[in-house]
């Protein structure tokens, strides 16, 4: 019922074969992975609380293929440190504890989705005991980076406003620590903001319309 009901969701918002394209990794993903992430939130919810969401987008999960395709091509394992922002229910996360990066962090404006995301760590962590697993119900415009984040994810979480708040947070972050960082970037709508920063685009994946992200990295 629950991928019915996202393949429904799919269909009226975006096209069917779309929809059934991503169902179909759904139910691959959901099993390889052994969690529970299909579905998407307005984030209304938070709205009543008299939380702000006008510069937030909806939740829904990267699709499985696209995570799989990217975690690859940037050798996700070469990594010290991955941090999704705006993570929703850990999928990412999840996914990225199987290319055996030993440091993954998340955070998550929704108290829902943050407590969702703690269950499906929990199976990521006795999957993979060595991997240092965080995360962190806040505001990612407030967010600190830690100076050893080396490598970023995100599903087109908000608008241009916060996405200019949050870069200046990595920005401070690497004048702490000068690193390398690559960003993925998956429905890249606001990466005139990465431009901007002096981030350039290495890597770019297109599959049907909608389905696509880019690679970022700025060099120390």
């Amino acid at each position: 019922m629950q991928f019915l009901k996202y393949f429904f969701y799919l269909v009226s918002n975006w096209n069917i074969a779309i929809a059934w394209h991503i169902i179909r990794n759904e139910m691959r993903g959901e099993k390889k992975y052994g969690i529970n992430t299909t579905g998407a939130d307005d984030l209304n919810h938070l709205e009543k609380k008299g939380i702000d969401v006008s510069h937030a987008t909806i939740y829904m999960p990267a699709s499985y293929d696209l995570l799989e395709i990217f975690f690859t091509e940037i050798k996700l394992q070469s990594f010290h440190h991955f941090l999704d922002i705006g993570c929703g229910k850990a999928r990412a996360m999840c996914v990225a504890a199987s290319y055996e990066i030993k440091k993954i962090s998340g955070i998550e404006l929704s108290k829902e989705l943050y407590n969702a995301a703690q269950e499906n760590i929990a199976v990521s962590k006795e999957k993979y005991p060595s991997t240092q697993f965080q995360i962190y119900n806040n505001d990612a415009f407030y967010f600190d980076i830690e100076d050893d984040v080396d490598c970023i994810f995100m599903f087109n979480p908000f608008d241009e406003t916060i996405m200019s708040g949050v870069m200046e947070n990595i920005e401070t972050s690497l004048e702490n620590n000068l690193r390398n960082m690559t960003i993925i970037y998956i429905n890249p709508l606001q990466k005139q903001v990465l431009l901007y920063w002096g981030y350039e685009e290495i890597f770019h994946f297109q599959q049907k319309q909608y389905l696509e992200g880019s690679v970022f990295v700025k060099l120390k």
